[in-house]
């Protein structure tokens, strides 16, 4: 009789026991030259991110020149005193790092990616770029053309147009924020190395300045590494820009960007709310996640789920520039696309789930869920390095205080249905909205007329 093969089996494996977890909070100094610095231990990630944010607002580009940051930015990786630009990118990849580097409203901000053994070699080069950029002729002209031929595809994407379409909208016609963060082609083919070089002596120094570096920095003597390398950047000690306040219009109207023979939407509906300085932030938070902020939200439950008119609608608060007296904003929005003979209705249920939202409030299942999405996942979002240090660098640039990522999580698990609702109802009110279609405005005009929500109007699609 043959015997049976036996199997041994491994013990099924347990949960561990949960750990408690908070934001990580960062130590800070400052160098000699006058450069902020805050750094973040956290052990075993040996990808080291650093994080350093320049005082070169958009509202700084001189007239007729907007644009030159972004060009400025990107030329930042384009050669040093020491390393043209192909030796100064092969040294990077020796290094294994990456280096990018982008401008917005708030400021300049370069981002730095190295394993740890290799930080060194990493902050040399960093620190080349930073204290003697090349800035060469035909380096600029090139990164200038490059953003030349960016311009039309990006006029040709609806999302990225009708985004265009609503800073027109929303900001006065003189303010830098109407007006494409990366110039227009007018601007930007006025653009030369003069005008890049003038740019950085003016507002490029370290004293305005911030690093923040976050990973594995065992056996590190960071403080003598920071001053061999970025504390040998000079620079006078000039104060911070002042930030001028955020103006709007969120008269409720509807602007259609008109694509004949488009086939969908693109939707994007907006006004100006409060920044992260206000006490409101939290439930803000909450209720537009609520509202729109994942597949399980209202709107893509009724434009997704029910009514199969979108793959997904999506509501979101995006800072745009903050101040030290809290007047800065953030941008409220809702944005989506639908197939164009859809349009109409799919506005129409749109506005009834935010008129139902103001009636009827939300449901403490839709806040629990929220709550959980939100706060549960964050230790999974802070696993890199560069997700802490880019969360650091968001503080710094917005002014505030280094727990404050900490305090909002608490403030978030906290907040109930009633504050949240209230939050999301006066984050979207139904008559303080700023409607861009980008669209066929032949097939979409008059049922969007029909709807009463604004004074409609038609533009060029350029």
């Amino acid at each position: 009789m043959t015997e049976l093969a036996t199997m041994d089996f491994h013990p099924q494996p347990r949960a561990g026991e949960a750990r408690p977890w908070a934001f990580p909070a960062p130590e800070r100094g400052t160098l000699d030259n006058g450069l902020t610095v805050l750094h973040c231990h956290r052990p075993g990630q040996q990808v080291v991110a650093v994080e350093v944010l320049l005082d070169a607002p958009l509202d700084a580009e001189p007239s007729g020149l907007d644009g030159v940051a972004t060009i400025m930015a990107r030329a930042f990786t384009e050669g040093t005193d020491r390393h043209s630009a192909e030796e100064f990118a092969a040294e990077l990849e020796r290094c294994g790092a990456t280096l990018d580097a982008h401008a917005d409203h708030s400021g300049v901000r370069i981002s730095l990616e190295v394993p740890a053994s290799r930080l060194p070699k990493a902050l040399g080069l960093l620190a080349d770029a930073l204290r003697a950029p090349a800035f060469a002729d035909s380096e600029v002209e090139r990164l200038v053309h490059n953003r030349l031929d960016e311009i039309p595809h990006e006029l040709a994407n609806p999302s990225r147009r009708a985004a265009k379409e609503l800073s027109k909208e929303l900001f006065p016609a003189a303010v830098r924020m109407s007006r494409p963060r990366q110039g227009t082609a007018e601007t930007v083919e006025k653009i030369d190395s003069a005008a890049v070089r003038a740019f950085y002596e003016r507002h490029v120094r370290p004293a305005t300045s911030t690093a923040v570096v976050v990973g594995d920095l065992t056996g590190v003597d960071l403080a003598a590494l920071l001053g061999e390398t970025l504390g040998a950047w000079t620079g006078s000690p000039a104060p911070r820009r002042p930030v001028p306040p955020v103006t709007a219009d969120d008269t409720g109207r509807v602007v259609i960007v008109d694509r004949p023979g488009a086939v969908q939407t693109q939707l994007l509906i907006g006004r100006i709310g409060a920044d992260r300085h206000a006490r409101v932030w939290a439930a803000q938070v909450l209720g537009t996640y609520c509202l729109g902020g994942t597949l399980t939200s209202r709107l893509d439950r009724v434009l997704r789920e029910e009514k199969g008119y979108t793959y997904g609608v999506r509501a979101f608060g995006q800072v745009l520039r903050s101040a030290p007296d809290g007047s800065g904003a953030a941008l409220l929005a809702i944005s989506g696309s639908v197939d164009t003979p859809n349009t109409g209705p799919a506005l129409d249920d749109l506005w009834k789930v935010l008129r139902t939202l103001a009636a009827e409030g939300l449901t403490d299942a839709e806040r629990d869920v929220a709550v959980q999405n939100l706060v549960g996942v964050a230790p999974l979002k802070y696993e890199t390095a560069a997700a802490v240090a880019g969360t650091l660098a968001d503080q710094v640039e917005q002014f505030l205080p280094d727990d404050y990522q900490a305090t909002l999580y608490q403030q978030l698990a906290a907040t109930g249905t009633v504050e949240a609702t209230a939050a999301a109802v006066s984050a979207f009110p139904v008559d303080r909205l700023v409607t861009v279609l980008v669209g066929d405005a032949a097939q979409i005009k008059e049922p969007v007329e029909a709807l009463g929500i604004g004074e409609v109007t038609v533009v060029p699609a350029e």
